[in-house]
């Protein structure tokens, strides 16, 4: 029978952490939530018209990567929309969509950071900066793809197909208004899932059974045999739970000490690939077959993660290779 946890250690092990834990992620969700919030869209319209030009993208697609920074449904939704009054053709869809993969990416960048920063402190920025770079990478792709295959377009007003701006206050109102409802919304469900894991990665360390699982994976897993045992840990609590249940094992090694930075970064940006496809089915296709046909949207999904773990597998290669 396993021995009983000492009160004092369960109380720095697992009480203080946990409480520091949500008062951190409380707090980044509020200003992560509002920097989303606010509708910056026509200014960035007009900052990327001539990247949008450059990629031979039609005015109804730039829009659409505009309006991306704020809504990614709404920014789908008028490339569906598009497609099927033949404005755009199969091909340009394609492209719209892949080109939105930077807006959608940084639209959600405040509350990724935010709620990354409390789990592994310092990592959080390379992390963070590393997935941004990748976002980068896949973007300019993109263009160079577009310029190679989309034919010249005459020139167009990207910014008038976005409506009227919202007057200040009316923007600032909407935004706190929205803030507080997603925060509602996002802090149980992540609080639901951290705390858990949390909570049992403590008490499996304690007894010996995270050991057990890293000799295990460490020696069945060849696939990641170049990871550190510890760090496989990561990539299996990525895997089988949300990002938040990846990121709960790797603030619990870093409080350890037992992992580097680098070794902690990568084996959630290899979490990151794994888990990632086989969600973005789960959670997107639903999403996707609402605004595309059936066939198009698994055919988006297939080439957007596609695209999305080559990148994210570049990075990590050159981050490991030159960290």
């Amino acid at each position: 029978m396993p021995a009983p946890l000492d009160p004092h250690m369960l109380w720095n092990g697992l009480g203080w952490p946990l409480i520091r834990l949500t008062f951190f992620i409380s707090l980044g969700l509020m200003v992560g939530n509002f920097i989303e919030s606010l509708n910056w869209t026509r200014s960035v319209a007009k900052l990327a018209e001539p990247l949008i030009r450059t990629a031979r993208l039609k005015d109804i697609s730039g829009a659409s990567f505009s309006l991306a920074f704020f809504s990614g449904v709404a920014a789908n939704t008028m490339l569906a929309e598009a497609y099927e009054r033949g404005e755009l053709n199969r091909r340009e869809l394609v492209f719209s969509n892949l080109f939105n993969s930077l807006p959608t990416y940084f639209l959600h960048l405040p509350t990724v950071f935010f709620i990354t920063a409390p789990f592994i402190a310092e990592a959080a920025f390379a992390y963070v900066g590393l997935t941004a770079f990748a976002a980068l990478l896949r973007t300019a792709f993109i263009v160079l793809l577009g310029r190679v295959m989309l034919p010249p377009l005459p020139e167009g007003c990207v910014v008038c197909l976005l409506g009227d701006e919202e007057q200040p206050a009316n923007r600032w109102r909407t935004a706190l208004k929205k803030t507080w409802q997603r925060f509602k919304k996002r802090l149980p469900k992540i609080m639901y899932i951290t705390a858990p894991i949390y909570a049992g990665f403590f008490l499996l360390k304690q007894y010996g059974a995270i050991d057990w699982i890293e000799g295990f994976m460490a020696e069945h897993v060849s696939l990641l045999a170049w990871l550190e045992p510890q760090a496989l840990s990561i990539v299996a609590f990525h895997m089988v739970g949300e990002f938040t249940a990846g990121l709960a094992a790797a603030g619990a090694l870093i409080s350890d000490g037992g992992l580097s930075t680098q070794q902690i970064v990568i084996a959630l940006l290899a979490g990151n690939v794994l888990s990632s496809p086989m969600r973005a089915m789960r959670h997107q296709f639903p999403y996707y077959a609402g605004i595309f046909p059936a066939g198009m949207a698994l055919r988006l999904i297939v080439y957007n993660q596609t695209l999305r773990v080559l990148s994210v597998m570049l990075v990590a290669v050159g981050y490991a290779v030159f960290s």
